[in-house]
């Protein structure tokens, strides 16, 4: 025969499986807030990527145009490739910044721009106390390196002094003259190969030949 079930044992049990289901809501709506954070922090992280990357993006194409600008004169190309007189475009990491609903803070240096990023959401309302105050922040620093480099040309053969011209008694032709000598450029060695540049028929690289934007840790 089996016995009867007391009453008293079901209701010992009830506010434990209570407490049971209040903690593992707990647990979820805790792992959620994590999530938010994370995701938050995603957000960080790409808005300062993409700030970084834009700002060295913009000074490798301002030193691609004055590479441009000074073609013909290769004695100026050591320091355009070194980065010597770019200007300052954290203006572009603000923008993408908030193109990416974020702040950001710009470092520039020389061939490289570090960017610290904050989101302008919080990570919102949570079990978490506090969350709704918390904004992530993360940092990027990208950099600009020359790919090319290029080898000296010879000095130039000087010009032999030219005959003196004949007067008018002594008959004769007038001496031609050697003229100016015609523009050589050295051969630009890049990673992408070499560039052979002819003065009357310019072929000329484009900036992600040049230089190379990459992020660095």
């Amino acid at each position: 025969m089996t016995p009867a079930r007391r009453r008293g044992d079901t209701g010992q049990a009830f506010p434990i499986y209570i407490m049971v289901v209040a903690g593992l809501l707990f647990l979820a709506f805790a792992y959620l807030a994590v999530g938010q954070a994370g995701a938050n922090r995603g957000d960080a992280q790409a808005a300062a990527d993409a700030a970084a990357l834009a700002a060295a993006q913009e000074t490798r194409d301002e030193l691609a145009g004055e590479w441009v600008k000074n073609v013909l004169d290769p004695t100026k190309w050591d320091g355009i490739f070194d980065g010597v007189g770019s200007g300052n475009t954290c203006w572009r990491a603000y923008q993408l910044a908030e193109a990416n609903d974020a702040e950001a803070f710009c470092d520039p240096g020389i061939m490289r721009y570090s960017v610290e990023a904050r989101t302008n959401k919080s990570v919102g309302d949570s079990v978490v106390p506090g969350t709704e105050e918390y904004h992530s922040t993360a940092r990027a620093t990208a950099v600009i390196d020359s790919v090319c480099s290029f080898d000296a040309l010879p000095s130039p053969t000087p010009t032999p002094t030219p005959s003196p011209t004949p007067t008018g008694d002594e008959g004769g032709e007038t001496p031609g003259g050697g003229g100016t000598p015609p523009i050589q450029l050295p051969v630009l060695h890049c990673d992408g190969g070499d560039w052979t540049l002819d003065p009357q028929n310019l072929r000329l690289p484009e900036p992600q030949d040049l230089f190379d934007v990459h992020l660095v840790e």
